[in-house]
Formats: structure tokens, sequence, C-alpha cells
């Protein structure tokens, strides 16, 4: 019986995936006929449907998300280019250097990688066309830029792998995150660099003037506080994450109604009414895919498909390899949060077996899923930032598979060095 139902489970569920059912629906329809089958009791399904998001760090997820959105319509990220381009200066590139850069300071304010791109490209688009960028070039490393808000704390995708895998820290992850995200987005400088040299685009016309440093820097200010501010008050033990995330609101609304006035009563309402809208088709995912383990777990299909695997090498550098080709082909097709409650299940015995840290096993993950962010076909950062710079997703590919192939650079670096990710942590007494 728990070979049928694990047929039934795995088959029906990727089934539904291929006609085009949406991923929420598929995990909930498959683990509720495999509850049915294997008669396992229909209260097992609002019982795992609660119990799903029924915990105390996943209320950090909305709070971030209205956060991100509060940040992202304040004017920061204006502001942030202003600072950033007084900073690098008129030179060859120079702003695709700012777009990098930028997306990096967001990604440590908002935890999200589409609404960090949206935001930077949305900015830099109109300056990056009149130096002769083509938009496709634009899209590309916005959209790839915006992805290292992912494993620059604080993060959306670790808040949910501390979550799913009881025991890892979510602060470990946190710190854990920061090198390895700085690493991935100073990785994509040297295909940016180049691509602009090469293409004889980004030259920066003589008759520009470079913003005043002072100036712009006092403008950012706020902006640039913001990390310091959410991640120096978890670190000083103020507030706890989920904390954090209400007074990452509470700052953003502050800066944006007081400080810069571009917030009011109406774009605040639109803010929580897109970010509940978000919140709630994550957190249904979340419910539904619980379900979904419920019945993997008790049927044994996660248990058989990860002794599959190892029984395939005993070999740790191939296992770890062809763990990075099973989550970078996933990260093309589905989210991250999704890639989590898919495949941690089956990878997490896995992880065990060879007696990984935990901690870094979720930061080579994300590492993944951020790739998969700017990966076509299903590149959610891809899409964002297509839309704003005007360019169809085929267009993109001869130019955003550099910066892929400079980020999975970076993932090989530290999946094969961990010291890069766990240094940190352990210095700071979180591991």
């Amino acid at each position: 019986m728990a070979l049928e139902g694990s047929i039934i489970l795995l088959g029906l569920f990727f089934g539904l995936l291929f006609v085009g059912m949406p991923l929420g629906v598929a995990l909930g329809i498959a683990g509720v006929t495999v509850i049915g089958v294997e008669k396992l009791g229909i209260m097992a399904f609002p019982t795992n449907v609660w119990t799903g998001i029924a915990k105390y760090p996943l209320l950090a997820l909305p709070v971030f998300i209205v956060a991100g959105m509060v940040f992202e319509r304040s004017g920061v990220a204006e502001r942030l280019v202003k600072f950033a381009t007084a900073c690098v200066g008129n030179r060859t590139g120079g702003l695709a250097v700012v777009a990098v850069l930028v997306c990096m300071i967001l990604g440590g304010i908002s935890g999200s990688g589409p609404a960090d791109a949206a935001a930077v490209a949305a900015v830099l688009a109109p300056a990056m066309l009149k130096q002769g960028y083509p938009r496709p070039y634009i899209a590309s490393l916005t959209a790839a830029a915006g992805s290292t808000a992912i494993l620059i704390p604080p993060s959306i995708a670790f808040i949910v792998y501390s979550v799913l895998v009881p025991g890892v820290s979510l602060n470990a992850l946190f710190v854990g995150g920061l090198i390895p995200g700085i690493l991935a987005g100073l990785s994509l400088l040297v295909p940016a660099i180049w691509l602009c040299k090469r293409g004889g685009f980004g030259m920066a016309d003589p008759n520009d003037v470079r913003p005043p440093l002072w100036q712009t820097f006092k403008e950012a200010i706020w902006g640039l506080a913001a990390p310091i501010v959410i991640l120096g008050g978890m670190r000083s033990g103020a507030f706890t994450p989920t904390e954090a995330a209400v007074v990452a609101v509470f700052y953003g609304l502050f800066v944006g109604i007081f400080i810069y006035r571009t917030l009011d009563f109406q774009a605040v309402y639109k803010v929580l009414a897109d970010s509940a809208e978000i919140a709630a088709v994550v957190m249904i995912i979340i419910a539904l895919a619980s379900v979904f383990a419920h019945a993997g777990s008790t049927v044994g299909s996660f248990d058989a498909a990860a002794k599959t695997l190892i029984a395939f090498t005993a070999n740790e550098t191939v296992m770890l390899l062809a763990i990075t080709v099973i989550l970078l082909i996933a990260g093309m097709l589905i989210d991250g949060v999704s890639i989590f409650l898919v495949f941690l299940p089956i990878l997490l015995p896995i992880a065990k077996t060879y007696g990984w840290d935990l901690t870094w096993f979720g930061i080579i993950m994300t590492m993944n899923i951020a790739i998969g962010q700017f990966t076509p076909p299903m590149a959610v950062n891809l899409m964002v930032t297509c839309k704003v710079a005007g360019c169809s997703m085929e267009s993109t590919v001869p130019w955003v598979i550099w910066f892929v192939l400079s980020m999975v650079l970076a993932l090989l670096l530290v999946t094969f060095v961990p010291e890069i990710a766990l240094f940190l942590p352990r210095w700071m007494g979180d591991l």
C-alpha cells in the first residue's frame, strides 16, 4: 500500500503541475487523495492545514512582505540610486554597478527579490537606456541583482527554511547568508562590466553632472540605516526576527510619510492590500504543502526517494553536484518557497546521512533558488524586470546566461568551502 500511495502522491502531483494546475492546488489534491486512498482519516486535512501555518516564525513572513512594499514605494530606491551613482561616478558600466549595489542594500531591508528588482529597474531603466544599455541587458542585470535579496538578511526564504527544519536557528541563517549574499552580488559585477565593454554601451555622457556625494548621502541615509536598525536590533537582542519585521514596517512608514512624504493614506492602503494578497498566496501554499508532506511521510514516499538518491552514488561530491543540478532545474520551473516545500522532505534525510550542517545546507539551497529567480522560463524576477524594461523574456537569454554562470560559480564556491557560510555564525555564537 505504501508503494501505491507513493505512486499516487508523486504521480498525481507532477501530473497536475504538468497540465498547468497551480502549485498549491496540486499539493492539496495529491495530499488529500492519498489521505483518502490510504484511509489516514479525513481530519488529517484540516489538522495539517492549521499546524502548517500556526507557527510563530511564520508571522515574520507577511510582515516582511509589507516592509518590502513600503520601502519599494516610499522612494528609498530612488535615493539609494542617486547616492550609489555619486559613489561610483561616471565610468563605463557605472550604472550597472549601481544597479547591483542598490539591489544588495535593498535586500537588507525587504528580503524579496522581485520587489527589489522591480524598484531598481523602474528607477534606473530611463538613465540606462539613455546611455545605450540594451533593454534585455537591463532586465537581465536587475533580475539577477534582485535575487541577492533572499540571501542577504532579512530573508523570507530563510524564514520558511527555519520553520520547515526544526532546530536550525534563524539568526544563524541570517548571519550565515550575509557573506554568500555579498559574494553572489559581487560575482555579477564581472559579467556586468565585461558585457558593457564588449558591447560598447554604458559609456557615461561627459555632459552628465556627477551627483554631489554629501547631498545624496544625506538623502539616502534613512535607507542606508534601515538594514542597520533591523539587523542590529536582532543581534543586540532588542527584538526577535518576527518583531524586527514589525519594526521594519513602522520604520518604512515613518520614512515614507514623514521624511520623504511620498506615502499618503491611499498609498498605504494600496501597500497593505497588495501585501495581503501576496502573503495570502504564500500562506495557502504552505498550508496545503503541509497536507502533502503529512501524506508523503506517512506512506514513506520521501524516505523512499531519499534512499533512491543515496543508492545512486556514495560519493559526497557527486551527490552535492546532483542536488545542485536538481535544484537549479527546479528553480527554473517553480518558485523558491515551493522548492523548499517539495524537496526538503526528500533532501533532509540525505543531508543527515552525510552529516552536513543544516544551516549551510539551507544557505546553498537558497543560493540555488536565487539563481532560479532569474533563469528562464519561469524566472519570477525576470518576468517583472522584462515588463519594466519593455522586452520579451526570450530576448534576455543571450545576456542572462552570463549572470547565471557567474552566480553558479559563487554557489559552487560556497558549496565546497562551507566555512564561507559558517564562519560568521560560529564567530557570533549562533552555531
